[in-house]
């Protein structure tokens, strides 16, 4: 019936991916970009929803930092570029050195001070930048990517070159993540992905033709992956980038495994070879889309946005990856028949492996305990870390802009104390004061390197002459908190610190201090750090909770499936060891666990028990007709070890593709997968069948042939010796002497 389905509908079904082709690739093209910072931090969490009243109450809290080069940019030239980019749609408002001082000014300090409260915030100390600093509105932040492109024309038309201008800021930050993190940026490494899988796939099959076709299916599958992204609002992020190749790999994987069944069935006489495939591929390739799809779905438990998304676009991909390689693949193989031929290819010996194994099981298997017991010592050493600006490119421009910020200016982190004032009836002089001496707290921190609030704007002694001090106090009072110092009609004070990085203490540091230190005061922190730091939480509880969850759930379909407890947990423990130890390295070497690397441990584990699976249902069947264990490894070496090897390899290099990009969370979750799939042979042709090999034989049935090789060759009758008949198996039916024996005495023994 298949067979006769594929011989009558084979072309149909290539012409509709042939004509559908550029539709799709069309459809998949218009997936938006989105890699804004606070999609990766928790959702519905209290830190959250603390940051988004913070942001009602405040403002948009994104900012555009500027240093011009004081030698190009005259007072004069900053006061006009500062009026023309407030005169931006995005721009809410824009801090330069004058108009702080003037500000501050206003409110009774004297101009010296006030220059001197600026070092180090809008004054470079080393005295080469002036800093100027823009507010995003809502609608900036909506559209960061042109309001960049903005204010760079805007400081070419001041005649200020972009070369010499640092500039930084999380809009700038997002805007080149976005571009890093777009279809067009990765293009270059997916090519470089589709030649790698091209020139393994000619290895493989040995023939061109159907090598470019079964690749050009997969190339149709990513695309019509995509296309059900776009349609259901999906997004591009810096997650999503390596979406394509895993869908690849999972296509890929199938297609051969199903063409190297095809190819065996024809060498083996098969009256329908491909029918044979199919079935022969069906219940694996089935069960092993449903374990990598339980190890995708377990990524849903974090509440970082992207990796659930992550979960599920992947998720639809290995689905999409079913359907072309169990559906398409018999397609080509039905229009080019003969082009399976494996001349060029070099055929390991793989029953020869299978005893090298076997005899050395016993070592292999304690040398793997020794091992994990080693990595078991860098999986505790497993830190998280969520830094933007570590995703950047080390040699890009936009890093040192932000690296030059930092050391001229001040920090782009920040830490946002919330003073709630509403429960002490105060007057706006107690209000200051106490505002005053919270801030004074904070700044005094050795992690805190520059503090602003409403409080930095006033002197630090109020005018004796009652009409001055009154004339501060009114235009204190008339203050509507345009700049997002205060809210709520003065009831809220905000006091932003500026993070310093050189003082060994990381953000998460200073604020766990900072809110130990102030717990007996009306204030909360809020801010980019806090979710950062809930996120780097987050990052490594999630790991742990999605890979805990997908070895469960996998684990369960393999005892369902192998119907047996024992063999499903000797199935899994070959796929954990692999990601075990790499993990482990990764603790060794202090590599920081990101987003990225968080997903690998359940999508590697979903993938690696692919093969584990056509091993096992070949060792089944082969044990089932009698052969012991240590022959059914063998023969299932020899009938599954080429797919084993060849997809593993291509699963491998195409992910090994991804350490090309120029973006870092695609370069490590590229690097990381390659590593766990690489380890992943030793346990589908190493862990696996040593384990396998100390199986006990059966069980021998009392209706079944035994041998008696217990009973003696020869039988002493007093002096003489008598030989016995041969009889080297028996049944219930068959005595195993003759049916006449010589006559001899009651007493015999058995000779020695």
């Amino acid at each position: 019936m298949i067979s006769q389905f594929y011989r009558r509908y084979s072309v149909t079904v290539l012409w509709l991916v042939t004509l559908s082709f550029p539709c799709l690739w069309y459809q998949a093209e218009q997936m938006r970009s989105n890699n804004d910072i606070e999609t990766w931090l928790p959702r519905e969490t209290p830190v959250r929803l603390l940051y988004e009243e913070f942001k009602q109450d405040f403002g948009a809290e994104e900012v555009l930092v500027i240093g011009l080069p004081r030698e190009q940019a005259t007072p004069k030239l900053v006061e006009a570029f500062a009026g023309r980019m407030e005169r931006l749609t995005g721009i809410r408002h824009v801090w330069t050195p004058d108009r702080m001082t003037a500000r501050m000014k206003e409110f009774g300090v004297h101009e010296d001070v006030a220059r001197g409260r600026l070092d180090g915030l809008l004054t470079s100390k080393s005295g080469d930048l002036i800093g100027v600093v823009a507010m995003l509105s809502e609608a900036g932040i909506k559209n960061r990517a042109q309001i960049v492109d903005d204010v760079k024309s805007t400081l070419t038309y001041c005649q200020l070159p972009l070369e010499s201008v640092a500039l930084t800021g999380a809009p700038v930050i997002v805007t080149e993540l976005d571009r890093l993190g777009s279809q067009k940026s990765s293009r270059k490494f997916f090519l470089l992905t589709c030649a790698v899988s091209l020139g393994l796939l000619y290895y493989s099959f040995g023939h061109w033709g159907l090598s470019l076709a079964v690749l050009g299916t997969a190339l149709w599958g990513i695309f019509l992956n995509q296309t059900v992204m776009v349609m259901l609002g999906g997004e591009m992020n810096f997650i999503m980038g390596s979406l394509s190749v895993m869908v690849m790999i999972f296509t890929l994987s199938i297609a051969v495994h199903v063409v190297s069944y095809y190819d065996t069935a024809q060498k083996e006489g098969h009256a329908e070879p491909l029918a044979a495939a199919v079935i022969e591929s069906w219940n694996p390739c089935m069960l092993s889309t449903l374990t990598t799809l339980l190890g995708l779905v377990s990524l849903n438990v974090s509440t970082i946005l992207p990796v659930s998304q992550f979960g599920y676009a992947a998720a639809c991909g290995a689905i999409v990856a079913l359907i072309v390689g169990l559906g398409v693949t018999p397609a080509l193989l039905t229009v080019m028949p003969q082009c399976t031929v494996r001349s060029v290819k070099y055929h390991v010996n793989f029953r020869k492996w299978g005893e090298g194994v076997a005899a050395r099981r016993v070592s292999i298997l304690t040398a793997a305990a020794l091992l994990l017991g080693v990595t078991a010592i860098g999986i505790m050493q497993l830190q998280p870390s969520i830094n933007p600006a570590e995703f950047l490119p080390r040699k890009s421009k936009i890093l040192a802009d932000l690296h030059r910020i930092e050391h001229d200016l001040t920090n782009i982190d920040s830490i946002e104390a919330v003073v709630d004032l509403g429960g002490e009836k105060l007057a706006f002089m107690d209000q200051l004061q106490k505002i005053r001496g919270i801030e004074a707290r904070i700044a005094a921190h050795p992690g805190v390197r520059h503090t602003l609030s409403l409080a930095s704007f006033f002197p630090e002694e109020m005018p004796e002459n009652a009409m001055e001090a009154a004339r501060i106090l009114g235009h204190a009072k008339s203050y509507s908190g345009e700049e997002g110092l205060i809210a709520g009609r003065q009831r809220l004070w905000r006091i932003s610190a500026r993070i310093r990085h050189d003082a060994n203490l990381s953000p998460v540091d200073v604020l766990n201090q900072l809110t130990q230190e102030l717990s007996g005061e009306p204030v909360h922190f809020t801010g980019l750090t806090p979710l950062l730091k809930n996120a780097q939480q987050e990052i490594f509880d999630g790991f742990w909770q999605s890979f805990t969850a997908a070895c469960l759930t996998i684990s369960i379909v393999m005892i369902l499936s192998l119907r047996s407890v024992v063999a499903g947990v000797i199935a899994m423990i070959p796929n954990i060891i692999p990601i075990w130890l790499v993990f482990g390295g990764v603790g060794f070497l202090g590599m920081p666990v990101d987003i990225g690397m968080m997903m690998t441990g359940s999508i590697a584990l979903g993938i690696s028990v692919d093969c584990t699976f056509h091993f096992l249902v070949k060792y089944q069947a082969a044990y089932k007709n009698g052969a012991t264990s240590t022959e059914a490894v063998l023969q299932s070496l020899e009938h599954s070890g080429e797919p084993m090897l060849d997809s593993t390899l291509i699963s491998a290099l195409g992910m090994l593709a991804l350490c090309f990009s120029s973006f870092a969370p695609t370069a490590r979750f590229g690097c990381l997968m390659a590593a766990q799939m690489s380890a992943s042979l030793l346990g589908e042709l190493v862990l696996l069948p040593a384990m396998l090999s100390c199986r006990p034989g059966r069980r021998v049935s009392s209706t079944q042939p035994v041998s008696i090789a217990e009973t003696p060759a020869t039988l002493t009758v007093d002096s003489e010796t008598v030989e016995m008949p041969e009889a080297a198996e028996v049944g219930p039916e068959i005595h195993p002497f003759p049916a006449e024996l010589p006559a001899v005495p009651r007493r015999i023994r058995a000779a020695r």
